[in-house]
């Protein structure tokens, strides 16, 4: 391989890159720049020096027709050498996954992190500028994901591409390198020429390479004869590279000169056989001019297609094929393609680029297109029919027509903003459409829009007027007034999820279970709401009707099969449902999931709610700072922590949450909350919840009340019932049946990883002079700060911070002055505060509200 000149720190900075990667630091290095400028040079040299040091090395390139193929541009890396980083197996499974992006990038980082196992490696995607937006979506979860792998990701790009958009996304989980490459020196311009001469650069060489402006691929064409005038890439194609390609073109036959020019109208990849279709000549006799033009180093024979060696060469080429040539053969060569029955996605270019405003073929053309590329690349679907309505004139009924289809297809390719926003200027009489806007038009692009507006809670009932049926029962699904029963299947389906989570609000889950699964079960249509969510809330008021682990089981088997748009949604159930199971490891791997899947989505409107499981799963640990930064406004959890702080007055608070807060039985249980238990819909749950409550220190009734809760299959509902249980048997002086009830809850919350309240309990049987050989490994005291506090401590604090004497404090605790001053020393040197005013400033800044207010 020739020196790489001029690029010595950009490659140092790469092969520190590569180092760090072999080390357990993962990183993304792009390196972006002109055309010509090196790029394809310094990746080639990384990777030289990668194979040198042992890195296992995958590498490939995108191509400008990637944008029709999923996983086009990323595949031949994947599947390149003996040892592919996916094998045959695998890679097809994920052909079966095109048309789910997230379970597929998902499946296909688990492979890779698989297969590289421990080995450094380098995985590198040239031109990436061109990739298709699979492979873009992919190597941003697929990057995030195997952040602690030994791993370099190089690609090489124009500047203010995809990779730009795949920094901002990945930067918060990786280091990224960003390597623009600038114009070489005068010198290294020399240097490079010598190299490809192998002897010194003469003085009127040197003063024709000063007009390639540094740029290293100019100079080499220079060198090697194509072209001898000035050349400047940065404006219009040099003149000098066109006349170089002329002059070298010149040498090879009248059919090889044909065939060059042909094949750079079709792009910088062509098939020889679709080529010798347009040229009406046998491929046979195309077989030595395509030789010629190998050997002119204008093409290279990649195998299965042929390739312009560099873009600007087949941008030379093609500036010598005049105007009108050129709309000829790309009309020539979309008939041909369409045809042969190549589909109108890989016409679309060539149709794109001889469509005239009001060409209704080419309309018809890009439709078909964007209709057959939607399920599997629905982002390039968007853009062709997006094209296509450009075509149509402002005033032809068909621009309507094509207007709806823009407004359908840039939500399946999730696109809601932009979406909106086009449908909102067809409908509003501007200059993008000048034509009627019919009710049916505004009923139609309102029902495309209804159902995403409520998945992302955004139902507007001032969008949605009119007669429609349809749009009447999205009205009450946006909390209108109900209208009468409709005939219409999808309006009757919208009115029963409207009546569901009206039911389910109310507690009354059984119905809502109900509702949602006639819902689901009618005719489908335009304003149909998405099955996968209306069962998502099915689920949720199965599990609280005592179905909970056949509603686990289904949204188990949902995480893998179904909608992948929907991730989120079903993230958030499940990490919901394996908390009220008890399975708290399994709820904060489902929750922190989702809000990976939010992120790759870019759309947090769930975040709150997978933070609210996270932080009910670090108050069951003892973690109180860690729930803290996760609670943000949720009241509910605040409460919670004012109760682990010490804030015996807060329990009140919980009867006030929420219908659907995860596993609020226990909430309600612990506030003692009967008259929000009795209005619950009848459960296992719900009445031994209420039974417990109205058993108060009944032991016997609270035995009863217990065998109740154990039929819930709530684990966490079961262990505060039976710690009820045994602490009235203990105060009735029943340790037969105290103790093993204690014990029975600290077991299960030990086996359950709910370590704070099995702490709790393990300190009642101590006291009451409960013997093992071995207790449960509770977790430590902190030596500082506000978890170091014991609850009584904590009590003390708060009653300072709000103004209380030590005596008026002893009185409220039923302590004495002298205890309690024992217990603020402590509190203070704890804490690291000398005085009230600070110990004040504190407690303001944990709790606002005061936790006693």
């Amino acid at each position: 391989m020739a020196p790489l000149r001029g690029r010595s720190q950009e490659l140092g900075q790469l092969l520190d890159a590569l180092r760090s990667a072999g080390n357990g630091r993962a990183s993304l290095a792009v390196v972006s720049g002109e055309p010509g400028i090196g790029k394809s040079a310094l990746l080639a040299a990384t990777v030289e020096q990668a194979e040198r040091q042992g890195f296992l090395v995958a590498s490939a390139a995108a191509h400008q027709n990637d944008n029709i193929s999923p996983l086009a541009s990323l595949a031949p890396a994947l599947r390149a050498g003996p040892e592919p980083l996916i094998g045959t197996d695998d890679f097809l499974e994920l052909a079966s996954l095109n048309t789910q992006p997230l379970w597929l990038a998902e499946r296909l980082a688990d492979l890779i992190g698989r297969r590289l196992a421990g080995s450094r490696t380098l995985i590198v995607l040239d031109d990436a500028q061109w990739s298709d937006p699979l492979t873009a979506f992919v190597l941003r979860v697929a990057i995030a994901r195997l952040s602690a792998a030994k791993l370099l990701w190089l690609l090489g790009s124009r500047p203010g591409t995809m990779p730009d958009q795949l920094i901002d996304a990945v930067s918060d989980q990786v280091p990224v390198h960003h390597l623009p490459l600038q114009p070489l020196t005068a010198d290294a311009i020399q240097d490079l020429a010598a190299d490809r001469l192998n002897h010194a650069v003469d003085p009127a060489l040197a003063a024709q390479l000063a007009g390639v402006q540094g740029i290293p691929f100019l100079a080499e064409q220079l060198v090697a004869g194509l072209y001898l005038s000035d050349a400047n890439v940065s404006g219009p194609l040099p003149t000098g590279l066109v006349e170089g390609v002329r002059r070298r073109t010149s040498g090879l036959s009248e059919l090889s000169r044909d065939l060059v020019r042909t094949a750079a109208v079709f792009g910088s990849e062509f098939n020889l056989e679709d080529v010798a279709v347009l040229m009406a000549a046998p491929v046979a006799r195309l077989a030595a001019p395509l030789e010629e033009a190998i050997q002119a180093g204008l093409v290279t024979d990649a195998g299965s297609v042929l390739r312009f060696r560099h873009e600007l060469l087949r941008s030379a080429a093609l500036a010598d094929v005049p105007p009108s040539a050129q709309r000829a053969l790309h009309g020539a060569i979309a008939n041909q393609l369409m045809s042969a029955g190549r589909g109108a996605a890989a016409a679309a270019p060539h149709v794109l680029a001889v469509a005239q405003a009001g060409d209704v073929a080419a309309v018809e053309t890009l439709r078909e297109a964007a209709r057959d590329l939607l399920a599997t690349m629905a982002t390039t679907a968007a853009e062709i029919i997006h094209d296509a309505f450009d075509l149509t004139r402002v005033d032809d009924p068909l621009r309507a027509e094509v207007g709806v289809e823009v407004v359908s297809v840039l939500l399946a390719a999730r696109q809601y903003d932009r979406a909106k926003a086009f449908a909102d200027d067809l409908l509003s009489g501007t200059a993008l459409y000048l034509g009627p806007i019919t009710p049916e038009l505004q009923a139609t692009v309102r029902l495309h829009l209804a159902p995403y507006q409520w998945a992302g809670r955004r139902l507007d009932v001032q969008e949605l007027a009119g007669a429609d049926p349809r749009l009447a029962a999205y009205r009450a699904l946006a909390g209108a007034d109900v209208p009468g029963p409709s005939d219409d299947p999808v309006a009757q389906a919208v009115l029963q999820v409207a009546a569901a989570e009206r039911a389910r609000a109310e507690g009354s889950y059984a119905d809502a279970r109900d509702l949602y699964v006639a819902a689901r079960q009618a005719e489908t249509g335009l304003g149909s709401l998405p099955d996968t969510l209306v069962e998502v809330g099915e689920l949720y008021c199965r599990a609280e009707a005592d179905e909970l682990p056949a509603a686990l089981e289904r949204v188990r088997e949902l995480m893998t099969a179904g909608e992948s748009w929907w991730a989120p949604q079903l993230a958030v159930l499940r990490a919901r449902l394996e908390y009220a199971a008890g399975n708290l490891q399994e709820a904060e791997s489902a929750a922190n999931s989702g809000l990976r899947w939010m992120d790759q989505l870019h759309d947090r409107t769930l975040a709150p709610a997978a933070d609210q499981v996270l932080a009910l799963i670090a108050l069951a640990r003892g973690h109180l700072t860690q729930a803290r930064k996760l609670a943000g406004s949720d009241p509910t959890i605040t409460t919670l922590l004012a109760i682990a702080d010490g804030d015996a007055n807060a329990v009140r608070r919980l009867a006030v949450t929420r219908q659907d807060f995860p596993d609020r039985i226990t909430l309600l249980l612990q506030a003692d909350a009967a008259d929000e238990l009795a209005r619950l819909s009848p459960s296992a749950a719900s009445r031994g919840a209420l039974a417990v409550v109205a058993a108060g220190n009944d032991v016997t009734q609270l035995l009863e009340a217990v065998e109740v809760v154990r039929t819930a299959n709530r684990p966490l509902l079961l262990a505060l019932a039976e710690e009820r249980l045994g602490r009235a048997a203990l105060a009735a002086g029943d340790r037969q049946t105290g103790v093993p009830a204690l014990e029975r809850a600290l077991d299960r919350l030990t086996a359950l990883g709910a370590t704070a309240p099995a702490g709790r309990i393990q300190a009642v049987l101590q006291a009451a002079g409960v013997r093992r050989r071995r207790w449960a490994a509770v977790p430590p005291r902190a030596q500082e700060g506000w978890e170091a506090l014991t609850p009584m401590e904590r009590r003390v604090a708060l009653l300072v911070a709000e103004g209380h004497t030590n005596r008026s404090a002893a009185e409220e605790l039923v302590l004495s002055a002298s205890t309690v001053g024992t217990h603020l020393r402590a509190v203070f040197g704890k804490l690291g505060v000398n005085s009230r005013v600070q110990l004040a400033r504190l407690v303001l800044e944990r709790f606002a509200p005061p936790p006693n207010a």
